[in-house]
Order: structure tokens, then C-alpha cells, then sequence
């Protein structure tokens, strides 16, 4: 009406003056809607306002020692992963609140915030699902189409895991390294992204295997030399996880 621009949500409606600003905050409830309903994410509803909560681990936190040792584990799972929780489940709040008082500046300011920590949020729910104690097949090779997906575009795994390595290791700061799988193209990719970033942010790709860059994931036992977490962390890997979503995706 008049230039304006009107958002309506479940629970109020909203008028933007800038298109942008109005772009932004479709873009923020679409994030939500797939999250919820194409990411199989921990959620729960409080008073008609969807929040997250912090998966359970599959494995007890020593299981996959000693490619990374149980206190990692613990202190990943338990206070970094239920932080961006924490943050994330507060960042909507805010934008709910925000948008219904038609605080346009505040939501676009939110949006940093819901990136960072939904995606941290978002890559770590995938990051536990890659891996696997040895004894439940942890580090097992990956048959069948994924299998013969990794020899058509690396020429091998080994080559595949060389490559992921190697970009793994030249991410400057903190971030991640992805095996991901470009839903156009049905072809396999390795990207990396910074921060907490999630795989989605580089287009139509799917995350297979995502490995965690940060030192949270790998200090306390390997210290700086980052090259032996990736070299041990292989040996835990889920293949089996990343086969399930490659099939899913390239039927």
C-alpha cells in the first residue's frame, strides 16, 4: 500500500518501507520453515514460536577414541553446540518480537546473528551424523553409488580424502571442509566455508561429510597441528550416513 511492503506471519503482520528489508525477513521465516522441515533438527514449539534443541549423540562421547578423544566430545556437544543453540533459539525470539512491532532495522541486525549461530547449529546436527565408533562401522569405505560416485569425480577415495585434507587444512581461521553433492548437477563437490557458515549458503549443494575446522574440535588433543586431526578423523568417519543422503538425492 503506497510503496510499503506488508509481511504477514502466524502471528502478526508486518509493513516494511524498504523492499529489502522485507526480503530479508521472508528469507529469515523460509530459513525457519526448511529447517524444520528438510533438516530433521531437535525443535519444540513454545507459545506458537518454534526453538531447537540439542540433539543426542548416537555414541557415548568416548566411542570414537582415540581418533578424538571423549573430553572433546563432551565439551563440543555439550557447550559449544548447545551455545549456538542458546544464541540461535534467542535470535528468533528477538526477530518475533521485532517484527511485530515492525522494528525493521532491529531484524535486518538479527540477521548476523541467526546466520551465524543457526548455522552453527545446522552444521554441527550433520557433523555428529558423520561419524561412526570403528566397531559400528566407523571408517568403513563407502560402497555401492556414493563408491562409485568418489572414483568418477576424485579418480579414488584416498585422492578424495587427500583433496578434502588439503583444503581442510588451508581454511584460514576457523571453519569447515565439505564432501557435498550439487543437487543440478548431481555431482560431487568439496568446498569449505568460514566460520559457521553452512553448506547451503554456497548454492544448490547438499552436505554429505562436513569436518569441523575449528580448534574447538581438535585442540585439546592435537594442540596446532590440525593436519593430524583430519588425518585420524577418517577413521571414524560414517560412511554409511553420507550414502543414505547421496541415494536420497541422486535415486
Amino acid at each position: 500500500h503506497k510503496g510499503n511492503i506488508i509481511c504477514i506471519t502466524e502471528k502478526s503482520t508486518v509493513t516494511f518501507t524498504r523492499k529489502e528489508d522485507s526480503k530479508m525477513a521472508l528469507r529469515t521465516l523460509a530459513t525457519r520453515k526448511k529447517l524444520k522441515e528438510g533438516l530433521g533438527l531437535g525443535f519444540q514449539s513454545i507459545r506458537g514460536l518454534q526453538t531447537f534443541s540439542l540433539p543426542d549423540l548416537p555414541y557415548d562421547y568416548g566411542a570414537l577414541e582415540p581418533a578424538i578423544s571423549g573430553e572433546i566430545m563432551q565439551l563440543h556437544h555439550q557447550k559449544h553446540h548447545q551455545t549456538y543453540i542458546t544464541n540461535y533459539n534467542k535470535a528468533l525470539e528477538q526477530l518475533e518480537a521485532s517484527m511485530a512491532k515492525g522494528d525493521a532495522p532491529t531484524v535486518v541486525k538479527l540477521q548476523s546473528a541467526i546466520t551465524f549461530n543457526g548455522g552453527g547449529h545446522v552444521n554441527h546436527s550433520v557433523f555428529w551424523k558423520n561419524l561412526a565408533p570403528v566397531r559400528e562401522g566407523g571408517g568403513e569405505p563407502p560402497k555401492g553409488s556414493l563408491g562409485f560416485a568418489i572414483d568418477t569425480n576424485f579418480g579414488s577415495l584416498e585422492a578424495l580424502i587427500q583433496k578434502m585434507n588439503a583444503e581442510g587444512a588451508a581454511v584460514q581461521g576457523s571453519g569447515w571442509v565439505w564432501l557435498g553433492v550439487d543437487k543440478e548437477l548431481k555431482k560431487l563437490v568439496i568446498e569449505t566455508t568460514a566460520n559457521q557458515d553452512p553448506l547451503v549458503t554456497k548454492g544448490s549443494l547438499v552436505p554429505l561429510l562436513g569436518i569441523d575446522v575449528w580448534e574447538h574440535a581438535y585442540y585439546l588433543q592435537y594442540k596446532n597441528v590440525r593436519p593430524d586431526y583430519l588425518k585420524n578423523i577418517w577413521k571414524v568417519m560414517n560412511w554409511k550416513y553420507a550414502s543414505e543422503v547421496y541415494e536420497k538425492e541422486c535415486p
